[in-house]
């Protein structure tokens, strides 16, 4: 049975050329281990910037394997500071109290880069997820690369990592959707981060109710007799890419997001939202979903909303996130409609 350190040295030479590439990508930010196929269920550790960010979600490190953490990259990452977090309880809130002078490095706005694009990044904030998404990075590339000139609608923004993006790669236009003004603030801050050619435009609302809108469904006011909660008027938009990134499940007045039984609710909206000619990036995060039957599901989804997917393209996560069996849980598919 590997220890510890030798699981982490196993990951550390198994990212060896990987790290090389994306240092020539100017990028600083990546897995470092993945213990779900690494040797350690459970463990996940990242490094954004100058900072090591270790995560636990099924139990908490005890006080050696995190002493053994903490010596391996003092040996091999010397310069980078640790911070653990333990988000094991049920909730996956942090749970774990820290020294003040570890809290002091926990809480400190620092400033990552991915693609040549900065973010900003803190290791403990009021939410509970990382600001930005590192196994989504070989999606943001992609989207880098074609949203020179081109309109780019991101749903379920969070803190706006995919808008940004498109931005700096010369989009003509951007406009992030999220229900979470925190998330959005952040991404505003990220925008101002970077030289824009066009200042992203964020907007506070249910993806739901802003979708219909610019897909020209149509949100109503009043739904089976019932009264909506206020949100923003839009007119019908479609846009050259559209970038789908919703959570595994939520529920609000104006619909349930169900990666598993419904994901087609929102589909349709966002693909009507994309422009002809345009192209879709759909992501689903749950593993258990079948990547090959859910492009199916999409590709019929299309044809009864009266569009056709005229090509697909897989985007796999970097080697940092590596796979037991070449399926990755988030898989992310580009759909040319």
């Amino acid at each position: 049975m590997p220890t510890l350190t030798e699981l982490l040295r196993r990951a550390d030479a198994a990212r060896a050329a990987l790290i090389e590439r994306l240092a020539a990508e100017d990028t600083n930010c990546y897995r470092l281990f993945h213990g779900s196929v690494e040797g350690m269920p459970g463990l996940a550790i990242d490094r954004y910037g100058e900072q090591i960010l270790a995560q636990t979600f099924h139990k908490p490190l005890t006080d050696a394997e995190l002493e053994e953490i903490r010596a391996h990259y003092r040996e091999t990452l010397p310069e980078l500071a640790l911070v653990y977090n333990d988000r094991s309880d049920a909730n996956s809130r942090v749970s774990n109290a820290l020294s003040l002078a570890e809290q002091a490095v926990a809480q400190q706005d620092v400033a990552i880069r991915e693609n040549g694009v900065a973010f900003h990044y803190q290791a403990r904030h009021k939410g509970q997820d990382p600001w930005l998404f590192l196994d989504l990075r070989a999606a943001r590339r992609r989207v880098m690369q074609l949203a020179e000139g081109k309109s780019v609608l991101n749903l379920f923004a969070y803190t706006c990592g995919v808008g940004v993006a498109a931005a700096k790669a010369g989009a003509s236009f951007v406009l992030n959707v999220d229900f979470a003004e925190s998330s959005l603030s952040v991404g505003r801050a990220n925008a101002k981060l970077n030289l824009l050619a066009s200042r992203p435009r964020c907007l506070h609302s249910d993806v739901f109710a802003a979708v219909r809108q610019l897909s020209g469904i149509g949100q109503p006011d009043r739904v089976r007799g019932k009264k909506m909660p206020p949100f923003p008027k839009l007119e019908p938009r479609q846009f050259d890419l559209v970038f789908l990134d919703p959570p595994r499940y939520s529920k609000s007045p104006f619909g349930v997001v169900d990666l598993v039984n419904d994901y087609q609710a929102l589909f349709k909206p966002a693909l009507l939202a994309t422009a002809p000619g345009g192209t879709l990036v759909c992501c689903n995060n749950v593993a258990e979903v079948d990547g090959d039957a859910w492009l199916e599901s999409l590709k019929r989804s299309a044809a009864k909303a009266g569009r056709e997917v005229r090509a697909a393209e897989w985007i796999v996560p970097d080697e940092d996130f590596p796979s037991i069996d070449g399926k990755p849980p988030l898989k992310i598919v580009l759909l040319s409609v």
